[in-house]
């Protein structure tokens, strides 16, 4: 059976692990061919292995898009393959919390030139072909965020990783608001503590706080995150999946 998104590509960074791979996967079982973006080749090559078991379509392209010129190389390398792009599903993301005395600046630098730089610049390269395509048959093309609760509400020792989380979340609402008319859909995802790697990278005292707060990571919600500023919102508002 035809899949909803037969004959259309998908670009997913940092698709080599967690949300990204999940998402690559469901994208793949839905008929787009999917463009496969992280640092790492070998856990790139095991996922496009088991898309195609699975009858899909994926390409690998391994790059750092942290780097300068690396977004819009990759999304200038993934039109020329396919002819096309109609979904961008920004997923890369770093999450260095710790004591702002103690954890050094290469680390926020690190988060910022990830988590927002990079989205910023893949984002920026893809438009063009994403408003191109959504005058095509399907009538719409789609930029997906991978925000955070941290991008509603702010704690102690995650400063810098609520502040690229809230520029993600504004930034999505404020290009949503731009391309509207063109039909270039923008959705903005706001998980809550998700059992991936992204916690491995956290220095020692911040993974035993987010454990004391989050016993049970399918407990874990707005309501027990740990501490949030009174100024911030109490929690986030719904997120929004597009309708592929």
């Amino acid at each position: 059976m035809a899949g909803k998104l037969d004959g259309y590509v998908a670009l997913v960074t940092g698709a080599s692990s967690g949300i990204g791979a999940a998402t690559a996967v469901e994208l793949a079982a839905q008929g787009a061919l999917v463009v496969l973006v992280a640092r790492r080749a070998e856990r790139l090559a095991e996922l496009a292995e088991r898309i195609a078991a699975a009858g899909g379509q994926a390409r690998v392209l391994a790059a750092d898009i942290a780097e300068r010129g690396v977004p819009a190389q990759v999304v200038a390398d993934a039109v020329a393959a396919e002819g096309r792009l109609d979904i961008l599903v920004n997923a890369a993301g770093v999450m260095l919390n710790g004591d702002a005395l103690e954890r050094p600046l290469s680390e926020w630098e690190q988060m910022v030139d990830l988590n927002l730089m990079a989205l910023l610049a893949t984002t920026k390269a893809a438009l063009p072909h994403l408003v191109q395509a959504a005058q095509g048959a399907r009538g719409v093309a789609d930029v997906v965020n991978i925000s955070s609760i941290a991008g509603r509400v702010a704690s102690r020792t995650a400063g810098v990783y609520n502040a690229t989380k809230f520029g993600v979340t504004a930034f999505s609402e404020a290009l949503r608001q731009e391309f509207a008319r063109r039909n270039v859909r923008v959705s903005v995802v706001e998980p809550g503590a998700v059992q991936t790697e992204l916690f491995d990278h956290q220095a020692p005292k911040a993974q035993e706080r987010l454990s004391r707060a989050c016993p049970r990571w399918n407990t874990c919600t707005p309501r027990t995150w740990p501490r949030p500023s009174p100024i911030s919102s109490p929690a986030p508002a719904a997120s929004r999946w597009p309708r592929w």
